[in-house]
């Protein structure tokens, strides 16, 4: 009696935590596929910061988002922990809201991916690990 109760205690569990876990991830969009965005639903948004596009206000932050191959960008309007690592030409991810023409950034959503500093030898061209400063800035030295 006893082990049925735990079996049937722990496939509960397991079906419940694969529920949980599938139910909450949602599958990040570029820009290109948030034409058919509907207002007030939240949408996970990735893609480049477009050069050029960032405007730091009172309380939040503009900029443009495009698809990482070019083509398509949107206005991402942002309020929250802004990362140290976010720049122009970098690569976020942010959960958005369509309100009119332009999403809104839901607070604390914002995270920058840092692009990679290594390379894998078979590209032929120059060594791709650099030391940048602040400003994006190619720093001289060991």
């Amino acid at each position: 009696m006893r082990l049925t109760f735990a079996i049937v205690a722990a496939v509960t569990l397991a079906a419940a935590l694969l529920y949980t876990s599938f139910a909450g991830s949602a599958e990040a969009r570029q820009p290109s596929q948030m034409a058919g965005a509907e207002a007030n639903r939240e949408y996970r948004l990735t893609g480049v910061v477009v050069r050029g596009s960032v405007k730091r206000g009172r309380d939040a932050v503009t900029f443009r988002v495009r698809d990482r191959k070019g083509g398509a960008s949107v206005p991402v309007t942002y309020t929250g922990q802004i990362p140290d690592a976010f720049r122009e030409g970098r690569e976020v991810l942010v959960t958005v809201r369509k309100q009119g023409t332009t999403y809104q950034g839901q607070k604390d959503t914002l995270i920058t991916k840092c692009p990679s500093k290594f390379d894998d030898g078979k590209s032929g061209g120059e060594p791709k690990m650099r030391w940048l400063d602040g400003s994006d800035r190619v720093v001289k030295g060991e």
